[in-house]
């Protein structure tokens, strides 16, 4: 389908091979586009659903989900404004296309799994599980919020200068606190995406309790 401007967000979707199957949520990294990730949603889950949309906040004329006043710095206002838009766009396209955010899966890089996370920490329950890559702690939450039903992936570079190791055990620690299935895999290289953290990625969605815990 090609890319529309509804919602307040350009976007695109992809219909799933059947109702059974849940919708991708794919969020890009700084620079990207609804396009980006489209290839990888279908290596992780082939059949699902593909909601894309793109980033609204230019920075250099290269598209984000939210602005920063430098590298790993984010400005923590523009970031909850621009998480609430992207629930208000959940809304909506759960009303047009009919996805079910009780199996809507968030898949998101680097920008986009930043804001994937501070989806999480502020509406919990739009989604049903996550794969983060490359995420970091956005920001720390006043209060830690009941994560019981959510599945969560986080793939992380061991030598990633920007997601650094603390932060990302931040993260993930948060969300564990507040009891979701937590999964942490280490990628052996930097903040680029590897073959190996997709695979890994691919394998955790498959297993029996991510598969039982979607479906239900």
């Amino acid at each position: 389908m090609r890319p529309t401007n509804d919602f307040q967000f350009i976007h695109t979707f992809e219909s799933g091979k059947d109702d059974s199957q849940p919708t991708l949520l794919l969020l890009h990294g700084t620079g990207g586009d609804e396009n980006d990730l489209l290839p990888i949603g279908k290596e992780l889950w082939p059949g699902a659903a593909m909601l894309s949309p793109r980033g609204k906040v230019l920075e250099n004329g290269l598209p984000r989900f939210f602005r920063r006043f430098a590298e790993g710095v984010f400005d923590i206002d523009d970031l909850k404004f621009r998480t609430e838009e992207l629930a208000g766009f959940i809304d909506a396209a759960e009303k047009e296309y009919g996805i079910d955010r009780k199996h809507l899966i968030a898949v998101g890089y680097s920008n986009g799994a930043n804001i994937a996370a501070s989806l999480i920490l502020q509406h919990p329950h739009y989604l049903a599980a996550a794969v983060l890559f490359r995420a970091t702690m956005p920001f720390a939450p006043d209060l830690i919020r009941d994560y019981s039903h959510l599945s969560v992936f986080l793939g992380a570079g061991i030598h990633d200068p920007f997601a650094i190791r603390p932060q990302v055990e931040q993260l993930a620690g948060t969300l564990q606190t507040g009891g979701a299935d937590v999964a942490l895999f280490w990628h052996q290289g930097g903040h680029e995406l590897g073959s190996d953290d997709v695979e890994a990625a691919r394998n955790w969605l498959a297993e029996e309790k991510i598969r039982t815990r979607l479906a239900a």
